[in-house]
């Protein structure tokens, strides 16, 4: 019992290590980076948007014309520098010290590499979007390219799951795993494109930072309780830099956070769902659906906008997505940011009760 409970006690600390870290680097690597990001105007040239459809989007535009050329775009890099530097910087001093900081290294093989993949090259596409924005009438890379990106790159992610991994199923709270073969592979790239899509969040200053801290301190949860310490730490690490990157983007936001920030922490996101469901013996994926509500509630949000414009003839909401439509009818963004702040932390923890519980009893 005594070695249970110290080895619980060092597991601990390998995932608050990792989460302060990452914190304090996303602090002291803000005023750097906010520095070049404004000394560069990194931000739209030419303010306005187009909506879905092509046409002018009249409302948006009237609510946030001003807002787009305010502050600079690519504050995600606060968050993936963070994570990257700590990731990396634990590595070494665990390499350097491995007397006196054995068990900081969480930089795995079999838990983090996926994961850490998937953020870095979903991070650095978002990045090229983003500087391609930027520029003189700019449009950033074009959406099929972008799609493209997130398609080959869940598609490999997919196939590795099925064929080196030995993922086929996909297990259901307190019932049978449903059994999909390797229809494993287009599960995931649709899950991935869905993901994807929900980054659109990124909207109002302080939006996306709160919902996705709340996303991944859940996954944090579920890993730790799986004893995939290491892959807990790296979803950790990702809360430790929103928080960072949350401190300087309370409203008003010295910076957003865009692709190069969202497009990085869904594709990431996908894959610690799948990395906490079959792998580790939980229901991760099943559960994906109540943690990110706010995420499937902003992606069916446009699907229903463009469905009731092009079928029915009207809108359904003033703007899409539905925290837009908040702002269009009168809340005040702050009301919209602290609301969906509150209802990210309510859906958190009920994915996180039914996650464990799942775990507890198991299906005979």
């Amino acid at each position: 019992m005594v070695f249970e409970t110290a080895a619980t006690h060092i597991d601990l600390i390998r995932v608050l290590v990792p989460a302060t870290t990452a914190f304090v680097i996303g602090m002291l690597l803000t005023p750097v980076v906010a520095h070049y990001l404004y000394a560069h105007k990194a931000w739209k040239k030419r303010a306005g948007k187009v909506a879905l459809d092509g046409s002018s989007a009249s409302e948006f535009n009237r609510l946030h014309v001003s807002h787009e050329v305010r502050a600079p775009r690519m504050g995600g890099i606060i968050i993936w520098a963070s994570v990257l530097f700590t990731v990396f910087g634990t590595a070494i001093a665990a390499y350097l010290f491995p007397e006196q900081l054995p068990h900081l290294d969480f930089l795995s093989r079999n838990q983090t590499w996926i994961p850490l993949t998937a953020l870095i090259i979903g991070s650095l596409v978002g990045l090229v979007d983003d500087l391609l924005v930027i520029q003189e009438g700019g449009t950033g890379l074009p959406l099929r390219y972008r799609l493209l990106i997130v398609l080959a790159l869940s598609f490999v992610i997919g196939w590795w799951f099925w064929a080196k991994l030995d993922v086929s199923v996909i297990n259901i709270p307190f019932a049978h795993p449903l059994y999909l073969g390797a229809f494993i592979i287009p599960f995931f790239i649709l899950m991935s494109l869905a993901l994807y899509a929900s980054g659109v969040i990124d909207g109002i200053d302080g939006l996306s930072g709160g919902v996705f801290a709340s996303i991944f301190a859940s996954y944090t949860i579920i890993a730790f309780a799986q004893s995939q310490i290491n892959l807990a730490a790296f979803c950790a690490s990702i809360v430790g830099a929103l928080l960072a990157f949350l401190w300087f983007n309370i409203p008003p936001a010295r910076f957003y956070m865009t692709d190069t920030g969202t497009m990085g922490l869904t594709l990431a996101l996908a894959v610690v769902a799948f990395m906490t469901d079959k792998l580790g013996g939980g229901v991760g994926v099943a559960v994906l659906p109540i943690i990110g509500a706010l995420l499937v509630v902003t992606v069916l949000s446009d699907i229903l906008q463009v469905f009731w414009k092009r079928v029915l003839g009207r809108k359904l909401l003033r703007i899409a997505p539905l925290h837009h439509h908040f702002e269009a009818i009168g809340w005040p963004g702050t009301k919209v940011v602290m609301r969906y702040w509150v209802l990210s932390v309510v859906f958190a923890v009920a994915g996180v009760i039914i996650a464990l519980a799942a775990i507890a009893t198991p299906v005979v």
